[in-house]
């Protein structure tokens, strides 16, 4: 039911939707994790034809990544693997202070010298001995601001060395992509956008325009845009504590638009979150779209949108109940 795309300029197919695993991190972000089950949703999303996986090393300081390894390291062959880069917390690491959370202070660091240690790190939590994908999870910031041609420069000596296939970066504005693409060739840019997120439509578009991949992350809200949140429901973990639409004010309009949702959902036999997803997907061309994931059951019903597709009418009827919101 998936179907696939090629990733920037490479020759590397990806499914449309994307598995992603920070929440498999756990932690102060997302509370805690299985990571029993965590493996099971990685093999589940494999039999579903989702094979590309991203992943980070600060999500859950490794935790994530050591997660995926556990698993791939007996199929390495059939995944597509995303991981990133940018982020450190040892006790003598440097860079700039990005925050703080359990336990550590996570740093800015994307000089060449600190991305290949970074890199050998992944490498051996992911128990591989190379990556499809690597990204700049954040910008650098001042004092420890690398220029962006550094930056670039690692990535292109790790591609000739086999560490990586391509790369990409994450959280970049116009300008910052345009230096990626001065110095070298970013194949994917990772930005948030979703039905209540459009403040990256216009760099979508520009990546649209020149053969990069635009992926989105956090399509559904952090799960509230699966319908399955309710008015009384906790918010566990600062992920969701930080998104505005979860707040009880907000919250009470986000619920009452997907009602509105809930007719088109019976015409086409799918869920809100899939409508939202298929919406999201069919919104920009070429649009990949990331979801988290721990559970095999939340990545099965996040599958289902690859069958989903949605008439025009039907999209600009979703855009405009959203955009009463925004």
């Amino acid at each position: 039911m998936m179907h696939y795309m090629k990733l920037g300029k490479t020759g590397i197919l990806i499914p449309a939707l994307t598995l992603g695993t920070w929440a498999m991190g756990g932690g102060d972000s997302w509370g805690d994790s299985d990571d029993r089950l965590c493996e099971k949703t990685i093999e589940k999303s494999l039999e579903l034809g989702i094979n590309y996986l991203d992943t980070a090393p600060a999500y859950g300081n490794g935790k994530s990544e050591e997660i995926v390894g556990r698993v791939i390291k007996r199929k390495r062959e059939k995944f597509v693997l995303a991981t990133k880069c940018g982020l450190v917390w040892g006790n003598h690491d440097e860079g700039s202070v990005h925050k703080s959370r359990d336990g550590v202070t996570i740093r800015r660091n994307l000089s060449e010298k600190s991305i290949r240690v970074q890199v050998e790190q992944s490498l051996s939590r992911l128990q591989t001995d190379y990556i499809d994908v690597l990204l700049t999870h954040w910008p650098a910031m001042e004092p420890f601001d690398t220029p962006i041609e550094e930056t670039v420069f690692a990535f292109e000596q790790l591609k000739r060395e086999g560490k990586i296939r391509c790369y990409g970066a994450c959280n970049v504005n116009q300008r910052e992509i345009e230096e990626y693409q001065k110095y070298g060739s970013p194949s994917i840019i990772q930005k948030r956008f979703s039905l209540l997120n459009r403040e990256n439509e216009d760099l979508a578009l520009y990546c649209n325009q020149n053969d990069i991949t635009f992926q989105a992350y956090s399509p559904l809200e952090r799960g509230l845009l699966t319908g399955n949140v309710k008015q009384e429901s906790n918010v566990v973990g600062t992920a969701k504590e930080s998104i505005p639409w979860f707040k009880i004010e907000k919250r009470m309009q986000v619920l009452a638009m997907l009602e509105e949702l809930k007719d088109m959902c019976t015409a086409y036999q799918c869920t809100v979150g899939n409508l939202v997803l298929a919406w999201t997907m069919a919104y920009i061309p070429r649009m990949n779209v990331l979801c988290g994931a721990r559970k095999p059951e939340q990545v099965l019903e996040n599958s289902l949108c690859g069958s989903i597709t949605l008439k025009e009418e039907d999209i600009r009827c979703i855009d405009s109940l959203a955009r009463k919101l925004l």
